[in-house]
């Protein structure tokens, strides 16, 4: 995993999560846009590659052999890319002196691919010199099973630093980890950059030294149905709840947990059993937690036999901006807050013993802890409002019903299963436009 630091940015709604009726009202539009991005939408079929759906707005962008005539990667948008077998693509980045910088290259195999536990991919952001400010490195894993993997690097700006300090141009490359063991085919890349400006005022420089590290009783409760994303850009959102949904092998389902500072999220997946088949697929169910960025913080992988698995993930620290000076990524990932992903991964070798499925996925999440402020920047993160938790961000990850906590069903129906008619859009609007005249009266 790669080793850097960075900064956040504190957004306005870190009340009690419940936005106002004119916030909700300004929030269906969103959700108009939103919802037709969802899973089993017709626009999910746009932009497809291995079961991975890239963003809509995703530039076309060549990497090119060298640092001469590398494209610009410009912070806030994404692009889309292609990885050969062989050689390295070279990208350029233009950064100023105080900012922090991330990238994350997200490399989707093509279905069908015979990949192997090392093969993956393997980046790093250098200076004009040539010198490294970060490596990192994202394999397939013993389960040996095509999927999107990640990789992320940083320029991180520290003070007694010697090295990718100045402003100027850098660059990012990218290559396979094992050509030699790779299939022949390209494999496309999503690349995303994003800029974290200096905080106004100095803090901690020591990354926590204690923290809640045991792992909470498991949320019970009758699980909500929840579709995942078929993609970082189509992630879904979730609050603390229990969540299913139906998973195959092959498949890579994505999720998103807004986190503010001061909360520690948890989660565990969990694969039910099945009549059919025997056999032992090895670390067949996937569970990986990624933060705003996309940089994995930590991962959980169980093999299956047929019977119920369930993979937990280790517990991590609460979101701090001082767990960015430790040196393990369990702890320096968590130094922002945002939205985070869980990412769950079935196994292709699942189906040679147990057939295709559908499995039934069982997501469970929790969140602890009180949100606290952050930081205030001296500058704007690019993209806006990455490193902060709105009020729209609370509103559209719905809470379940485990451990007794309802959510806004009305909103929840909303947000999951989209609007499909003008007849529930004109409704919905009537009974909060009929709240909030009641309330101005």
């Amino acid at each position: 995993m790669a080793r850097w630091c960075t900064a956040r940015r504190r957004r306005a709604g870190a009340g009690d999560g419940r936005p106002s009726v004119p916030v909700r009202l300004a929030a269906v539009s969103a959700v108009l846009g939103v919802t037709a991005a969802l899973p089993g939408g017709a626009a999910l079929a746009a932009g497809t590659q291995g079961g991975y759906t890239f963003a809509e707005d995703a530039r076309r962008i060549d990497g090119a052999s060298g640092t001469a005539g590398a494209a610009l990667l410009e912070p806030g948008t994404a692009y889309r890319g292609t990885l050969p077998r062989n050689g390295t693509v070279h990208y350029r980045l233009e950064l100023d002196a105080a900012s922090d910088a991330y990238v994350s290259v997200t490399a989707v195999p093509r279905a069908g691919d015979e990949v192997t536990a090392a093969d993956g991919i393997r980046m790093s952001v250098r200076d004009a010199d040539g010198a490294s400010c970060s490596l990192d490195s994202a394999t397939f894993g013993a389960a040996r099973s095509p999927r999107p993997v990640t990789a992320w690097g940083v320029r991180e700006i520290s003070s007694g630093g010697t090295r990718c300090q100045e402003a100027g141009t850098y660059y990012v490359t990218v290559e396979r980890s094992r050509p030699q063991d790779s299939p022949p085919g390209a494999w496309d890349l999503e690349l995303t950059a994003a800029t974290e400006p200096p905080p106004a005022r100095t803090g901690a420089t020591r990354a926590p030294e204690t923290w809640d590290s045991a792992s909470p009783e498991p949320l019970v409760g009758e699980p909500e149905r929840r579709a995942g994303g078929s993609g970082f850009a189509r992630a879904v959102p979730v609050g603390q709840g229990a969540w299913r949904d139906d998973i195959r092998p092959g498949q890579t389902l994505f999720y998103k947990v807004p986190v503010d500072w001061g909360r520690q999220v948890h989660a565990t997946a969990e694969l039910d059993g099945t009549d059919g088949g025997s056999g032992y697929a090895t670390a067949a169910l996937r569970l990986a937690l990624h933060n705003p960025v996309r940089g994995e913080v930590v991962d959980a992988a169980r093999g299956y036999t047929g019977r119920p698995a369930t993979a937990s993930l280790a517990p991590v620290p609460p979101v701090a901006y001082a767990n960015r000076y430790a040196t393990g990524d369990q702890v320096a990932g968590m130094r922002f807050a945002g939205d985070y992903y869980l990412v769950v991964h079935l196994a292709e070798q699942v189906a040679e013993d147990f057939g295709q499925g559908p499995f039934a996925l069982t997501l469970r999440v929790r969140l602890e802890g009180t949100a606290e402020g952050g930081p205030e920047y001296r500058g704007e993160p690019v993209p806006d409002g990455v490193f902060a938790v709105s009020a729209t961000d609370r509103w559209a990850a719905p809470q379940g019903d485990a451990d007794g906590r309802g959510g806004d069903s009305a909103m929840t129906a909303l947000a999951v299963g989209g609007i499909g008619t003008g007849t529930a859009l004109l409704a919905g609007l009537g009974v909060w436009t009929a709240v909030a005249r009641r309330r101005a009266v």
